[in-house]
C-alpha cells in the first residue's frame, strides 16, 4: 500500500502531474479524504445528508474505538466508525442483474482518527474494485454501479471541508475475491414454506457464528426493502438478505495498526433465492481483500485474515452444509 497526503489548489495539480508515472503501475483502491481536528460532528452530520442522494444508512457502529477501550484497556484510535450504506433504489435492478454486488451492499463508508495526529479521515473502496470483486464485467452494468458514487465523494469533500488526500493504491486482487457458497434446500422439511425456512436457517447460521465468538453487527432484508419501496418494480428473489459480520478480537488487533482496512468492515455476508429455485447462495469478500488493496502486513495479522478465512469456510461447510462454488 502506498498513501499520498495532497493538499488542495495548485499544490494538488503539481502532486498529481508528479505522481502519474507511479500510479499508472498501480491501481487505485480506495480514497479517504482528510479534515483537521476531530471532526465527528461533521461526519455524523454527512450521514444524514446522503440521504438527498438516494443512500441511506443501516446498522451504524460510531465510535468502535470506545468499545476497545472499555475492553481491552487502550487503543491507537481517537475515532473509528463504520457506517453501512445503500443506494437501495438504485441497487435493485443491479442486484437483480447481478446478485453478487451483494457482497457491497452496504458497504462502509469509513471514519477514523489515530491519536496523536490531526486528520480524520472518511471515504471508501472505490466502485471500479467492488465492481471487479463481485465479478461485475458487463460495462453497462458497471457504468451504472459506478455513476452512484461521484456525487457522494463530492458531498463527502464538502460536508467535511476535506483538504488532504489518502490514496491506497494495490497491485492486484486476489486471485479469488469472493467466496461463495451454495446449499440446497428441501422445502419439504419446511412444509412447502419458504419464509420458514429462512427464519429457520436464519437461526441456525447466527447460532453458528455466534458461538464460534463472530458478531451479527448488522441485517438487511432486501427483498422486504423493495416489497414496501413506493412504485418499485417486483423483485424476483424469493429472498434475498445481507448480514454484516465482525470478529472483535480481530477487528481489534487489525485496526489499531492499519485503521484502513475499516474500509472492509463489516463483512457483507449476501443470501439469496432466486425465483423458481430451491437453492440458496451465499457469498461475501474474501478478508485475503485486505492483505491485497489496504496493504496489511504485519506477518501475525496476516496469519489471522487467512485463518479466519478458512474458519468462515469450515462452518459454511462442515457446520451448516454448504458447497463451495467457484
Amino acid at each position: 500500500m502506498v498513501s499520498k497526503f495532497l493538499k488542495t489548489g495548485l499544490a494538488t495539480a503539481v502532486a498529481v502531474s508528479l505522481s502519474f508515472s507511479f500510479a499508472d503501475a498501480k491501481r487505485l483502491g480506495a480514497e479517504l479524504w482528510g479534515a483537521s481536528g476531530d471532526q465527528d460532528a461533521k461526519y455524523m452530520a454527512l450521514t444524514k445528508k446522503i440521504n438527498e442522494l438516494g443512500f441511506v444508512v443501516s446498522d451504524p457502529h460510531p465510535r468502535i474505538n470506545d468499545a476497545y477501550k472499555h475492553k481491552y484497556g487502550s487503543t491507537t484510535l481517537d475515532n473509528l466508525g463504520f457506517f453501512s450504506i445503500t443506494n437501495d433504489k438504485a441497487m435493485r435492478e443491479l442486484l437483480i442483474a447481478h446478485p453478487d454486488l451483494g457482497a457491497f451492499s452496504p458497504l462502509n463508508l469509513h471514519i477514523y482518527k489515530v491519536t496523536g495526529q490531526d486528520t480524520t479521515w472518511v471515504g471508501h473502496i472505490r466502485p471500479e474494485v467492488m465492481a471487479d470483486m463481485a465479478g461485475l464485467h458487463d460495462e453497462k452494468l458497471r457504468d451504472q454501479f459506478t455513476s452512484l458514487f461521484p456525487a457522494l465523494d463530492k458531498m463527502t469533500i464538502n460536508q467535511m471541508g476535506a483538504t488532504k488526500v489518502n490514496n491506497i493504491y494495490f497491485d492486484t486482487l486476489p486471485e479469488k475475491p469472493l467466496m461463495k457458497f451454495e446449499l440446497e434446500i428441501d422445502l419439504a422439511e419446511y412444509d412447502d414454506d419458504m419464509d420458514y425456512f429462512v427464519e429457520s436457517f436464519q437461526e441456525m447460521y447466527e447460532e453458528a457464528f455466534e458461538e464460534a465468538g463472530y458478531l451479527i453487527a448488522g441485517y438487511k432484508n432486501f427483498k422486504e426493502v423493495y416489497e414496501y419501496m413506493d412504485g418499485s418494480p417486483e423483485f424476483p428473489f424469493e429472498a434475498y438478505w445481507t448480514y454484516s459480520l465482525c470478529h472483535f478480537p480481530f477487528s481489534n488487533a487489525i485496526f489499531n495498526t492499519t485503521p484502513e482496512a475499516g474500509l472492509f468492515a463489516p463483512c457483507s455476508v449476501y443470501m439469496y433465492v432466486k425465483e423458481g429455485e430451491n437453492k440458496l447462495h451465499i457469498g461475501m469478500p474474501r478478508l485475503e481483500n485486505w492483505i491485497n488493496v489496504t496493504g496489511v502486513s504485519n506477518e501475525e495479522h496476516i496469519k489471522m485474515i487467512r485463518d479466519l478465512d478458512a474458519e468462515i469456510t469450515n462452518i459454511l461447510v462442515e457446520e451448516l452444509g454448504f458447497t463451495e462454488v467457484e
